[in-house]
C-alpha cells in the first residue's frame, strides 16, 4: 500500500493533558520490522495536523543515490505511537486519523490534471464524481 500523508486531529483546548505532545510514526511489512519514519513534536495542537511521508524518510543514509520513481511510502503496517502528552498526562485523545495515498487519474485515461478529455460542456459535466 502506498502512503503519501497522515492527517491527525487533536484539540488541546478540550483535551488539555490528554493531548499528545510527541508522536512517532512507524511503518513496515509486519509488527516485527517496523521502522520509525517520522517523529513529530506538537505544541498545543488544535485542528488537523498534516504529516507528509515519503521513501526518503525511511532512508538513514545521507549519500544514497537511488532515484525514487514513486515518492510515496510503501508499507503494509502503520503504527502511530504517542511518546509523550502535554502536562505529563497518561492517557491520550487523538480524535481522528486519516491516511492518504497518492492521487491517481480519476478517468484512468492518463490525462493531465484538470483535463477531462471531453470537449463539450455536456460530457465534461459527468467526467468525474464529486
Amino acid at each position: 500500500m502506498s502512503i503519501k500523508e497522515i492527517a491527525i486531529f487533536c484539540d488541546f483546548k478540550h483535551d488539555e493533558s490528554y493531548t499528545p505532545s510527541k508522536i512517532s510514526i512507524r511503518a513496515g511489512t509486519h509488527f516485527h520490522d517496523l521502522q520509525e519514519v517520522k517523529e513529530v513534536s506538537l505544541e498545543e495542537p488544535s485542528g488537523w495536523l498534516s504529516v507528509p511521508l515519503s521513501k526518503k524518510d525511511l532512508s538513514h543514509s545521507e549519500n544514497e543515490s537511488e532515484e525514487y520513481s514513486d515518492e510515496s511510502l510503501r508499507a503494509f503496517m502503520l503504527q502511530v505511537a504517542v511518546l509523550a502528552n502535554h502536562e505529563n498526562g497518561r492517557d491520550s485523545h487523538i480524535r481522528q486519523i486519516k491516511v492518504f495515498g497518492p492521487r491517481s487519474d480519476p478517468t484512468g485515461l492518463g490525462l493531465e490534471e484538470g483535463c477531462s478529455g471531453f470537449t463539450t460542456t455536456e460530457f465534461s459535466m459527468f467526467s468525474t464524481i464529486r
